[in-house]
């Protein structure tokens, strides 16, 4: 089964980019090289991650990565998005810690060696556990600390990178974070959801200054994720709900940074809910971004809900990934397309897409025919947008490898690359066969 793409898809010229995309803690390992991280924490509690398991060795990456290197310039792709560790690039006391940075600059230089373009994002949620003993992200400190982490990261690493990234999914970091408390560093309250997302909002704001006087030259943005909402029926009531949570989930992070300003149902917040907002914070924010990076995995369907204000219907008779998200990639078209009426928007990146399914190996070979379908769905959905007018310039595929999925453990696969968590072999799927082929074969 391969991957296609129309003779007339702006996506087959060699200047759009294709990437593959991976995270730190997701498949670094190496632990004892870096300072101790909430995830790590996180990890060693009781009842937080489903197969009990943790981050300390992953995909040895940390050990593994010219190996990794070559694989990728095996596939063929254009870029390669990671994201640094921050206890990596730093120490405790907020000096540079050496031997990571070496190790960054060492793997950066790997796929610079390979024409491989380096789209590095900041954070991707590992925050060093001691700034979370402060406070974390509810902490306003913690915002100027990633300013100053920023800061050291570009000046040493800028030579090596195209395009830098301060956040990936503010949403995750805040609302499983500090809101339902399902993910690092497990805290459940509104409150605390609706701070830390405007610390991490802030935190990006003052990052963008930095980098804009220290990476003058490379493409530096967010990237956010969205799961659009969709009315359950064509009632006022339902509509009105999912209204409210796509403000709630999508718009909350995209709004500030576009316009400078928080959706309206902000207003309807109890004082003990809305967040603390200084002087200035939202010009802040707003600082202007060089793209946005938007990672898209399926949509969510809302009725209203009498005192919740709405509630999320799961899935009925429709395909859903191995994670049970549907797949439905219509929605990825219509997402691009309100996006680009909603704001005036700089350049757009995929930067995540793709679907976790139940993959086996046998003889070296994983036959993952489902995910080349989500796949050409949605590479499909991609070039619709396109042709309808909204500026997509590249595409990263989620991810390059099998990983640590967070709270569910190794139990989930995501990758174009299944990788057995004993031996750490690494073997390309069915689906980053055909990935590989439909990049390579542009003319």
């Amino acid at each position: 089964m391969k991957l296609s793409l129309p003779q007339d898809s702006r996506m087959l010229d060699k200047e759009f980019t294709f990437g593959v995309a991976t995270a730190s803690f997701q498949i670094e390992g190496g632990i004892n090289s870096r300072q101790t991280c909430i995830w790590d924490t996180f990890c060693a509690k009781p009842d937080t991650i489903a197969d009990t398991s943790d981050g300390s060795v992953a995909c040895d990456h940390f050990n593994l990565w010219n190996d990794d290197v070559n694989l990728i310039a095996d596939m063929g792709v254009d870029a390669y998005r990671l994201s640094l560790a921050w206890g990596r690039v730093l120490n405790k006391d907020g000096t540079a810690n050496s031997q990571g940075i070496e190790f960054y600059r060492n793997l950066l230089s790997g796929l610079k060696a390979k024409n491989i373009k380096t789209f590095v994002t900041l954070y991707h949620w590992d925050l060093p556990q001691h700034l979370e003993d402060n406070g974390g992200w509810l902490n306003r400190q913690t915002a100027h600390e990633f300013q100053r982490y920023a800061d050291v990261a570009s000046r040493e690493l800028a030579d090596l990178v195209d395009s830098w990234a301060t956040l990936n999914e503010p949403f995750c970091s805040s609302y499983l974070g500090y809101e339902i408390g399902i993910h690092a560093p497990g805290k459940s309250q509104q409150a605390f959801g609706r701070q830390s997302a405007h610390h991490l909002l802030l935190a990006h704001g003052l990052a963008m200054q930095v980098l804009q006087k220290n990476c003058p030259n490379s493409l530096n943005g967010i990237v956010l994720n969205f799961t659009p909402g969709y009315a359950a029926t064509d009632s006022d009531a339902d509509k009105q709900a999912t209204a409210y949570a796509n403000d709630y989930f999508n718009w909350w992070y995209s709004r500030p940074i576009f316009e400078g300003k928080y959706p309206d149902i902000i207003d309807s917040f109890d004082e003990s809910i809305k967040p603390d907002i200084h002087s200035g914070d939202m010009e802040i924010i707003s600082t202007p971004v060089d793209f946005l990076g938007v990672n898209f995995y399926t949509r969510a369907v809302y009725k209203a809900h009498p005192s919740d204000i709405f509630e999320e219907i799961p899935p009925t008779d429709a395909p859903v990934t191995d994670m049970g998200w549907e797949i439905y990639p219509s929605a990825f078209t219509k997402l691009l397309k309100e996006l680009d009426a909603r704001y005036q928007l700089p350049p757009i990146y995929i930067t995540e897409n793709g679907c976790a399914m139940k993959d086996s190996l046998t003889s070296g070979t994983v036959n993952d025919l489902g995910r080349i379908q989500y796949y050409q769905d949605h590479l499909n959905a991609v070039d619709t947008a396109i042709k309808q007018g909204v500026n997509v310039q590249g595409y990263f595929g989620w991810s390059l490898m099998d990983n640590f999925e967070w709270a569910l453990g190794y139990t989930k696969r995501f990758g174009l690359v299944y990788v057995d968590y004993d031996s750490q072999q690494r073997y390309l799927k069915e689906s980053g066969k055909a990935y590989s082929a439909l990049i390579k074969n542009r003319t």
